[in-house]
């Protein structure tokens, strides 16, 4: 197994996180082109269950248990094993969702191991110089493309930014053991605490109807959540509008909120700053309802309708249900 490239995957209870499918098919692809073998990891409290999941995805499976990570910060708790695995098993490059949990044991297994890193990939090619990173930088103004001064690096990959793949054959999981050496001091989880919600994930939406400062509060929203309705898909903001309390953090998109792909993106009362365009550049159509024709949303909008959205919006949603019945 020296010299593959690994994949270390997300559990979210015990299912297989969206984007270590992601980053699975990625690696799949990268590895081919560079003729290595490709490997993932499940690590956590009980693996067996998104290991089985990412198996549609990996040739092969590497699942360990790691009892304290039942209740301990992720990346505190499982790095010192997984580090200990990759030392034993010698992969070149690891490869990890840029979520919180990834980005945590990104940097965490970077201290232990003393390998570099390269963050919040978009795309990577193997070159002779082995895997080029592409990244947006200085709030997505920018794209560079770097590599590692060695033949050992870990990547963060951006959520959402391959389609998900499937294999066309099953891999087969393998339980491992390692003596994990040292234990870092850890941070318990104490409770955790869900927030209920019917709406579903915007990470995962094929339809979201997202809001900006232009709704004006959070009365506004009640707009944007009947279109999202109608259209059958989730709702979205901007950080200003997160900022001002209209509505939760978790429908954040941009720069620091979520990451999203979906087929139709609907912009009401954008603007389109770049750090909002950073977090949904990549879904397949955007439409945007906005007043103002200079509004810089309009230069990559696909459909720009310059109109009030108090009034463009609900006449959406009327149609569309007018149409369904």
């Amino acid at each position: 197994m020296s010299g593959a490239i690994w994949v270390l995957a997300e559990a979210n209870g015990d299912r297989l996180a969206r984007a270590s499918a992601e980053v699975a098919t990625l690696a799949t692809s990268l590895a081919a082109a560079a003729g290595r073998d490709v490997v993932g990891v499940v690590a956590g409290s009980s693996p067996d269950g998104a290991a089985a999941e990412l198996a549609g995805y990996l040739p092969r499976v590497l699942s360990l248990t790691v009892p304290r990570a039942a209740d301990a910060a992720v990346a505190a708790a499982v790095a010192p094993s997984l580090a200990g695995l990759i030392e034993r098993e010698d992969p070149s490059f690891v490869l990890v969702g840029a979520t919180q949990d990834g980005r945590d044991m990104a940097g965490t297994l970077a201290a232990l191991l003393g390998w570099g890193v390269l963050v919040n990939a978009s795309s990577i090619a193997w070159t002779d110089d082995g895997p080029a990173v592409e990244m947006s930088v200085f709030g997505g103004r920018l794209i560079t493309t770097s590599v590692f001064g060695g033949d050992r690096g870990i990547v963060t990959v951006r959520p959402n930014s391959i389609a998900a793949a499937e294999a066309a054959t099953r891999g087969v999981v393998e339980p491992v053991a390692v003596d994990a050496g040292a234990a870092l001091p850890v941070v318990h989880v104490l409770e955790r605490v869900e927030e209920e919600s019917a709406a579903a994930p915007i990470e995962e939406a094929r339809i979201i109807v997202s809001g900006g400062r232009g709704v004006g509060g959070p009365e506004g929203f009640r707009i944007v959540e009947d279109l999202a309705e109608a259209l059958g898909g989730a709702v979205g903001a901007t950080r200003a509008a997160v900022d001002a309390g209209w509505i939760p953090y978790s429908q954040q998109i941009g720069q620091t909120g979520k990451i999203v792909k979906p087929d139709l993106y609907l912009a009401l009362g954008i603007s389109g700053a770049i750090q909002h365009k950073v977090g949904m550049q990549t879904a397949s159509t955007i439409v945007a309802v906005n007043r103002d024709p200079d509004a810089p949303i309009a230069e990559f909008a696909d459909l720009v309708v310059i109109g009030d959205l108090f009034e463009v919006a609900p006449a959406i949603a009327a149609e569309l249900r007018s149409r369904t019945g």
